[in-house]
């Protein structure tokens, strides 16, 4: 399965990925009202890139990790927080506690979920007027424009799933992913507030990125390398060894209704 992809790369995705913009993880914490008295459900952690700075809110945590090494370089880099304990369980087969949570939260992962199991079962683990936040990240249109277009060539030969004339869409264009909580009965209000970030990477750190992509891993290794190597003389002849990528993280959150 391609979700299971990541924990090939444990530490070069705790290296590469970027992390989660300040102001995002602030406003997550006073829509939710995290505090230290917070029990808190994490759902596909990866290596602690929110985790991190939830925990830094003395809160309790519980992060449920599919893969047994992410959750091992999580552990380690949250070994400094006793109030956090990272399991390793796919959430759709984990059994929930008897205790619910203050706050369910789920960083890039809840489209790997099992869609028929992962809103029913964050509602089960919430209690009455607890809050699921989830982030949602899109890769836009900014930073170094000129050199996604040219990717696009580089795609299209190498990777025959590239649809043709691809182009990043501005953050404005990009819909707002609250449909599938409005639609539900079990959470009630939804709301989207969305932070973007700019992130330059060199060549290799572009490429490293690149690496812990479930779509750039599944191709065979003569396509991956292609690929690769295309996109590195971009960056390096028409870049100066240097690009800016935008990213779209849009952070939606929904109370649980009382019933």
């Amino acid at each position: 399965m391609l979700r299971e992809t990541f924990n090939e790369v444990a530490e070069l995705y705790d290296r590469a990925r970027p992390r989660y913009p300040r102001p995002l993880v602030e406003d997550l914490a006073r829509v939710t009202g995290l505090g230290p008295e917070s029990r808190v459900l994490e759902i596909g952690p990866g290596t602690g890139q929110l985790t991190v700075p939830l925990a830094e809110f003395g809160c309790h945590v519980t992060a449920v990790e599919l893969g047994d090494a992410m959750a091992s370089v999580a552990r380690r880099r949250l070994a400094r927080f006793p109030r956090v304990d990272v399991r390793n369980a796919a959430f759709e087969s984990w059994e929930l506690p008897a205790e619910p949570f203050d706050l369910v939260v789920c960083a890039t992962a809840f489209h790997w979920i099992d869609p028929a199991v992962r809103v029913v079962k964050t509602a089960r683990a919430l209690r009455p007027g607890g809050r699921l936040a989830l982030v949602r990240t899109e890769h836009v249109a900014g930073g170094t424009e000129e050199f996604f277009a040219l990717a696009q060539g580089c795609y299209e030969r190498w990777d025959p799933a590239t649809p043709p004339g691809l182009r990043l869409q501005p953050a404005s264009e990009i819909p707002v992913g609250t449909a599938e909580l409005e639609d539900s009965p079990l959470f009630d209000p939804v709301v989207a507030t969305r932070h973007t970030q700019d992130v330059s990477y060199t060549a290799d750190q572009y490429i490293d990125v690149l690496l812990t992509y479930s779509g750039h891993r599944a191709l065979d290794e003569t396509a991956r390398q292609g690929l690769l190597g295309c996109l590195r003389q971009l960056i390096e002849s028409r870049h100066d060894g240097r690009i800016t990528k935008r990213y779209l993280h849009e952070l939606i959150v929904a109370t649980r209704t009382v019933r």
